[in-house]
């Protein structure tokens, strides 16, 4: 008799050991998987939307391919880098957009931008950082 009480105790713990641990994924219908393939980079707040032409500052960019920006982010621990936030859907922008797969631009390339005018500075988090720090 006590050893089918020691296995009632037991079962429950062995079960739990056997599973590992358990992590809900909690989302807003999309999963994250690889990054969003973009000529000119993606917005770093979900859906990642493909940024346009001009968003993205020259330091964002390594031999014309983008860094990442928010899950993706790949860069140095301390980036900061340039954009120009008048290309910011959140701040009423309502120009052309890329579509994911789209190719830049031969007379656009990726991370070599004539006249690029960043009004704000930013973290590959998405975090808005002061100037020189």
């Amino acid at each position: 008799m006590s050893r089918i009480r020691v296995l009632f105790v037991l079962a429950p713990v062995l079960l739990l050991l056997g599973c590992g641990p358990y992590h809900a994924d909690v989302g807003v219908g999309m999963a994250y998987g690889g990054p969003p393939v973009c000529p000119y980079g993606y917005y770093d707040w979900a859906p990642y939307n493909c940024a346009p032409y001009g968003y993205y500052g020259p330091e964002w960019f390594n031999d014309g391919l983008f860094i990442g920006a928010g899950p993706w982010f790949h860069g140095p621990r301390h980036f900061h880098g340039y954009v120009d936030n008048r290309f910011d859907e959140h701040r009423g922008y309502h120009g052309t957009f890329p579509q994911r797969g789209e190719h830049a631009a031969p007379d656009r390339p990726a991370g070599h931008f004539q006249n690029f005018h960043g009004n704000e500075m930013r973290d590959g988090r998405g975090h808005v950082v002061r100037h020189g720090h």
